[in-house]
């Protein structure tokens, strides 16, 4: 269970919002790269992707500048692929990355799509104490969305895991943007859930972003979803094992990057719940009495001269769990854990 010191109300002692930055904060890199330097860590950076060959070499390129080839802040950076179609894999090692194909890793353990597959994999193939993982779709990247997640975890050692938070802008469809409006499924659905059972977790201001870092002797720890779910996931039994004290989050600013559709968030809010009740159970909150649909459910428009009737699209949507590398003999052996 969670600290009993961490269970306080909003605008405590432990409340995430005392741990809450700017991250010009941390924009001494110099700074950061000698606390690095006297803790003797390794910080690893991994992208996840699947067909991102168009932002992918920008973001490799002025991460790998400033913060390997300028300031020694990173030691590694790494594409975890699942399987892209594209040109994603080329232009990553084109621009200096290294690349490894999802389904490679740990191969006696199958594979599945998804970024959480691809982030649980990743702890294996990555070799940092820090792991820092940033999504491969963001047009406006810079070295903040790096050196802003690992400055708290170099500065603070009580601070095992931290979330970036920043405006999503909407791309409008005929190109335009509007400044307010992103981080839809956080405000109608998480938000609400962390609310009713966690409410210290409802102090995060984008739970979902996909900007994260943590430490390795934490990540190893949890279980990951290999889907839509693994950062409630994640946040959820980190409450569980060390209490809200382990985390903070760092104000990026701005993230402009390819807003979803109505229908893939109905897709992405699925798996969100999927995970949640998986949680729920594990922890005791609470018990289902019957088993879960298999299958996300959407109701598509068609169009007939008198009337509209509805098709009805039925999605599998996989709420398969990934358990604590840990647990997993090729990894214990690696990282010389027994």
């Amino acid at each position: 269970m969670a600290r009993e010191n961490d269970k306080t109300e909003l605008g405590g002692e432990a409340s995430i919002l005392k741990r809450t930055w700017h991250h010009c904060h941390f924009e001494d890199i110099s700074r950061l790269v000698e606390l690095k330097q006297k803790k003797g860590l390794k910080i690893s950076l991994a992208f996840p992707t699947l067909n991102e060959e168009l932002t992918i070499g920008k973001e490799i390129l002025i991460i790998r500048t400033e913060l390997m080839d300028r300031w020694p802040l990173l030691d590694e950076i790494a594409v975890i692929d699942s399987s892209s179609k594209d040109n994603t894999r080329s232009v990553a090692e084109r621009f200096g990355a290294r690349v490894i194909v999802s389904k490679d890793i740990l191969p006696k353990h199958g594979s599945f799509r998804g970024k959480g597959e691809n982030l649980w994999k990743s702890l294996y193939a990555l070799e940092g104490d820090i792991i820092v993982w940033v999504d491969a779709d963001i047009s406006n990247i810079a070295p903040k969305f790096v050196y802003g997640l690992v400055g708290p975890l170099l500065e603070d050692d009580s601070i095992s895991y931290v979330k970036a938070f920043y405006e999503r802008p909407i791309r409008s469809a005929g190109g335009g943007i509007t400044q307010a409006g992103g981080g839809r499924v956080t405000e109608v659905l998480v938000r609400p859930l962390f609310s009713l059972f966690y409410p210290e977790l409802a102090h995060l201001i984008q739970p979902l972003s996909g900007e994260y870092s943590g430490r390795r002797a934490l990540l190893q720890e949890l279980s990951f979803s290999t889907g839509y779910g693994v950062e409630l996931g994640h946040l959820i039994d980190i409450y569980h094992l060390s209490g809200c004290g382990a985390i903070a989050q760092v104000d990026l600013d701005l993230r402009i990057h390819r807003n979803q559709t109505i229908g893939a968030l109905g897709k992405m809010s699925y798996g969100i719940l999927n995970t949640f009740f998986e949680r729920a159970q594990k922890y005791g909150l609470a018990e289902l009495k019957t088993a879960l649909g298999k299958s996300h459910i959407a109701l598509e428009t068609q169009d007939s001269q008198k009337n509209s009737e509805h098709k009805v699209i039925k999605t599998e949507i996989s709420p398969e769990e990934r358990p604590p590398m840990v647990k997993i003999p090729e990894y214990v052996e690696k990282f010389k854990l027994s």
